[in-house]
């Protein structure tokens, strides 16, 4: 009995790890439509995010196939493309930016694997500037608290998070105080998108005058059970409910990414990895 118990155990794991394998080859795409007034032409926008130097095929041809198929009018980089833990990768990255920028405007929000190459110099030495200049010769606006206009109606924001907002068993407070005092006041009349990698801090967000927050970082939560949705966030929390889909409140959006790639927990379990399409619209 207890011999049969322990195959079937073994064999659950077999299945289970296989189906992991196989899902994170597979790209989804989820696409939102949202509607404001301050929207004067529609825009169809692309978000991406933690890539953490997956290839989808060979130089990640699956990948840009799919996004020449969306064919967006913008694409938006809500951070962690690459990966930094002791070490950082960035030719995965350039490559494929060196692709979508050629043939896309491209507007690049770090995440904390961005940061955390400047945060810690004596580890990554000038790998960051060297990063950020490389994918700023590639046509690439990097926002470093900084804004991008686009077109005549979206202003876009990045805000880089400190380190201490990325702490794990803990969470800080972003206020709107604190997002003006790093990026400046969000813009009134266009449409303001606010690339702030961590979900966590919606209210913040929202507070500070953001239409759209674009947001990763969860990875969905690794394993999504039904009803539950994701079981983990990469800093142990467990069952959080930010850790993908859109959100509203006061008329005011956060869209959460569940991500393109993993890192230290290589598992996606009913969490394939997606491409956000957003239909920017005006209402009427």
């Amino acid at each position: 009995m207890l011999f049969a118990v322990g195959v079937f155990c073994l064999a659950a794991i077999a299945a289970f790890l296989l189906r992991s394998e196989y899902e994170k080859e597979q790209l989804s795409r989820e696409d939102i439509v949202l509607k404001s007034e301050k929207i004067i032409k529609d825009h169809r926008i692309l978000f991406l995010s933690d890539l953490h130097n997956h290839q989808f095929g060979t130089g990640n041809q699956r990948l840009l196939d799919a996004v020449d198929l969306i064919n967006p009018d913008l694409i938006l980089v809500g951070g962690d493309m690459l990966v930094s833990k002791g070490s950082a990768d960035t030719s995965i990255s350039l490559k494929l930016f060196k692709t979508l920028a050629s043939r896309y405007p491209v507007i690049y929000g770090n995440g904390n694997h961005e940061n955390r190459m400047s945060w810690n110099p004596e580890v990554y030495g000038n790998q960051y500037e060297e990063y950020k200049n490389s994918l700023k010769r590639l046509g690439v606006k990097v926002l470093e608290d900084k804004t991008e206009l686009f077109a005549q109606d979206l202003a876009v924001t990045g805000i880089d998070l400190e380190y201490r907002f990325y702490k794990n068993f803990q969470r800080e407070e972003l206020t709107r105080e604190q997002i003006e005092k790093k990026v400046g006041n969000a813009d009134k009349d266009r449409f303001q998108i606010l690339l702030c990698h961590s979900p966590l801090y919606f209210r913040g967000c929202r507070a500070w005058g953001a239409d759209l927050t674009l947001s990763g970082h969860f990875h969905g939560g690794t394993i999504r059970l039904p009803v539950l949705g994701g079981v983990m966030t990469p800093q142990y929390q467990f069952f959080n409910p930010y850790c993908g889909g859109t959100f509203e409140t006061d008329d005011r959006y956060m869209i959460v990414s569940r991500g393109l790639g993993t890192h230290s927990i290589n598992i996606r379990f009913n969490n394939k990895p997606q491409l956000v399409v957003v239909d920017l619209k005006r209402k009427t």
